[in-house]
């Protein structure tokens, strides 16, 4: 997750796109402290910050000297004052990750228009950001411009080779990649099926189609996983009037985009005293604590696990069925190559109720699990719990609550041999989900009655 900071003029003038004409004077957060973003950031579990360096209308938080329009010509610190230079030395005290977002569209830059003039403009803003600073770990910029502005041809290509060559562990985001894409709202949502696997050629900055974008595409030849963009307010910057969203809301939205193989970026704005307001902090708190209480805890981590099959034989402890009950995505279960059945068994050693899967593939790896499903033991029939499609780093699928001992974990697609690096079950008491049909298959039946040691033994040979 990363947290998202608009911030500018347009917190003081009560706007969202900016003209480009308002006074450098407005700016003035008398209390700005940017140790405190990044200390909510870290509070809040997350491990990046991305700040609005220049929005579209042009005015910068850092003092640029391609233009005067900028904190320099503002009364904040008598015009001595760099928010970009007070957040890196913040976020680098922290260990929290910084990113930079520099808007292509300008409302205030006479050569805005001028595809070479701005483009060199633009470029020398790019250098003085990525060189001033220190480690820069995201460059965020996208395709928004109103109607009827001026025509612009960006050299978005030249610009990517300038970005990594002066900051070459940055990832750049747009629309289209080339590193992470848009995914194509700004709800927080992913679709149900999200590849990181994408083809940049089928995509344009400002004109990606938003179903291509959602779902990713099992045939793309470019890794550009997606971010999901939301704000936890209903606009972008910080307005009076405005009240952020629920813990709630944002626990929905996590299980949609984190919980899709997305990354989080959720918008924070400071207010105009240059302070994330207490009422967003208190949400973001809340938010921390239902995750926690829901994902703290595996109520497998005392499983017994066996495996359909398991690559090296049954003693192979490299890529043993319990690697999934390890965090991290560096071990995993690995079932021998050119084979199509492919289970996880397991045991909770006593009846559960639980509402939550979570697994995680080993994307150094590559994504591979095409479908999967979720199998409980019931009266002697198999139930299924619930069908998913794509894992990548993080898979949540929330389901109505489940009480059972033995489950299933049965991946049916894959793109190549599936790999497993986290299996996770828990419950959720505080989302409400609708009911969802379950079809059943037939257990291990003898005579009407379900041998439960024979079903035991049968799934769970070494154990």
């Amino acid at each position: 997750m990363a947290l998202f900071l608009h911030f500018g003029p347009n917190t003081f003038t009560d706007s969202e796109w900016g003209t480009g004409h308002a006074n450098p004077s407005v700016f003035n957060p008398t209390r700005l402290n940017a140790s405190q973003w990044v200390h909510v950031a870290k509070e809040a579990g997350f491990s990046r910050v991305i700040l609005t360096a220049k929005h579209h209308d042009g005015f910068c938080l850092w003092p640029s000297e391609y233009t005067d329009y900028s904190v320099k010509s503002s009364s904040w610190r008598n015009g001595n004052g760099d928010v970009v230079g007070e957040l890196a030395m913040a976020a680098k005290e922290a260990g929290i990750a910084l990113g930079l977002y520099l808007s292509p569209w300008d409302r205030h830059e006479s050569c805005y228009g001028k595809t070479v003039d701005y483009n060199e403009y633009y470029m020398g803003q790019m250098v003085e950001l990525l060189t001033r600073y220190g480690e820069i770990k995201e460059v965020w910029l996208d395709g928004a411009k109103g109607e009827d502005e001026k025509d612009m041809e960006y050299y978005f290509d030249t610009w990517f080779s300038l970005i990594h060559q002066l900051q070459p562990g940055a990832v750049i985001f747009s629309d289209a990649g080339p590193d992470t894409r848009w995914i194509g709202d700004e709800a927080g949502a992913a679709a149900s099926t999200c590849w990181s696997l994408f083809n940049r050629s089928n995509a344009a900055i400002g004109g990606t189609d938003a179903q291509y974008s959602q779902q990713g595409d099992p045939h793309g030849s470019d890794w550009v996983p997606a971010e999901c963009d939301v704000s936890i307010r209903p606009g972008w910057f910080w307005h009076p009037s405005e009240v952020p969203k629920s813990a709630l809301q944002l626990l929905d939205i996590y299980y949609t985009s984190a919980g899709r193989n997305c990354l989080l970026l959720l918008n924070v704005p400071p207010n105009s005293s240059g302070l994330i307001s207490d009422e967003d902090i208190q949400v973001l708190q809340e938010f921390k604590e239902l995750r926690t209480s829901i994902f703290a805890t595996n109520l497998a981590k005392n499983a017994r696990l066996n495996a359909s099959s398991i690559r090296g034989g049954n003693d192979n402890p490299q890529f043993s069925p319990y690697n999934a009950l390890e965090e991290g995505i560096y071990t995993y279960w690995a079932p021998p190559e050119n084979q199509s059945d492919w289970v996880l068994y397991i045991d909770l050693q006593e009846s559960m109720s639980f509402n939550v899967l979570q697994v995680q593939e080993p994307i150094q790896m590559g994504q591979r699990i095409i479908e999967f499903h979720l199998e409980s033991l019931h009266g002697g029939k198999w139930n299924k719990v619930i069908n998913g499609t794509t894992v990548g780093y993080k898979r949540l699928l929330r389901f109505p609550t489940v009480e059972s001992q033995y489950l299933k974990f049965v991946i049916d697609k894959s793109r190549a041999d599936p790999l497993v690096s986290y299996l996770g079950i828990h419950m959720d008491p505080f989302s409400v989900t609708s009911f969802v049909s379950n079809t059943t298959s037939q257990a291990y039946v003898v005579g009407g009655q379900v041998l439960q040691q024979v079903v035991y033994n049968h799934q769970f040979p070494n154990c």
